[in-house]
């Protein structure tokens, strides 16, 4: 089995703090600076996995960093730079409490709503007589409120949103703008590579002077489901499921093995060969999205190599 990194315990110069979410490590230092270390961990159902998928955080850290790099001219992003393939350095943000979602397509959540007869998704009506992985008329926003760990995020409305103040009339006006502006140029992105973005979410925070800004990963494969666009018009005609890359496939195995994260479920066993079969799904969401060939990076020891290059660029 390939060396992963799966949990991490640095001290960086000026460490004023540590989080650990579910996939990603969050250092903070003096003078607003966030080290945020992109970790092997895979997490479905708001569970994480017991072992980690070789070179995740990589692909995760690599795919995010170039596509806040080609959406900067719409939304300003938090991100300063990557001293290491897991590692993105950048300022520090007051994030906003929930996560603006965005579905192109009736898929994964939506399309379980839907089969389960509801037509209202977080105050928004999806259309009679469509089938899973049909297009909507116009993408529709669908927000989730931000779980703790070990939490589920839950669905909630605009309406609930402006009711609770958990966000501002005013600023959830710019998210919304800046959520829609950001998942049409995914979608462009992902057609020129033959892919289709189904739905994804994006997460902003407002930095020291109060502007708002995009923050965490975007457009990658835990946080975005994509289609192959060949052959997507004669899979959805002769209701067959859509080749798809995503997270979705752990997922729909899970299902498979009598899990969905619920209470008295039991986790199944992966064995190695499955984690080295999703590394590889990995690896080509990673080529197909960039259009580039992946280059691993060297994970004899990932842990000196990370601390190393963070350290470097702390200087």
């Amino acid at each position: 089995m390939n060396n992963t990194i799966i949990k991490t315990d640095f001290n960086f110069p000026g460490q004023t703090d540590v989080y650990k979410g579910k996939v990603r490590d969050v250092y903070t230092l003096k003078n607003n600076k966030l080290v945020i270390v992109a970790t092997d961990r895979l997490s479905a159902f708001d569970v994480v996995m017991p072992k980690g998928i070789p070179y995740k955080g990589q692909i995760l850290n690599q795919i995010a960093t170039k596509m806040m790099e080609a959406t900067r001219d719409l939304v300003p992003n938090w991100l300063e730079a990557t001293p290491d393939p897991n590692v993105a350095v950048g300022q520090a943000c007051e994030p906003f409490k929930i996560e603006m979602v965005i579905r192109g397509y009736l898929a994964g959540h939506a399309a379980r709503e839907y089969k389960a007869g509801k037509r209202m998704l977080c105050g928004v009506e999806m259309p009679n007589g469509m089938k899973e992985n049909d297009k909507f008329p116009e993408p529709i926003i669908t927000p989730a409120t931000k779980a703790e760990q070990g939490d589920h995020d839950e669905d909630i409305s605009k309406e609930e949103i402006l009711k609770r103040a958990i966000v501002s009339k005013e600023d959830y006006e710019i998210l919304e703008k800046y959520t829609r502006n950001l998942f049409k140029r995914g979608t462009e992105i992902a057609a020129r590579r033959g892919l289709i973005l189904v739905d994804t979410k994006y997460e902003f925070g407002k930095n020291a002077d109060g502007k708002i800004v995009l923050i965490d990963e975007i457009h990658t494969p835990d946080s975005s489901r994509y289609f192959y666009a060949d052959g997507y018009r004669e899979r959805q005609d002769n209701d067959e499921p859509q080749k798809q890359l995503s997270k979705e496939f752990v997922r729909q195995w899970l299902i498979e093995n009598n899990f969905q994260g619920k209470e008295g479920q039991i986790l199944p066993e992966m064995s190695d060969e499955y984690i080295e079969s999703v590394s590889e799904r990995y690896i080509e969401l990673y080529e197909k999205i960039t259009g580039e060939a992946f280059v691993k990076s060297d994970i004899s020891n990932i842990e000196t190599r990370i601390e190393n290059n963070v350290l470097e660029y702390l200087k």
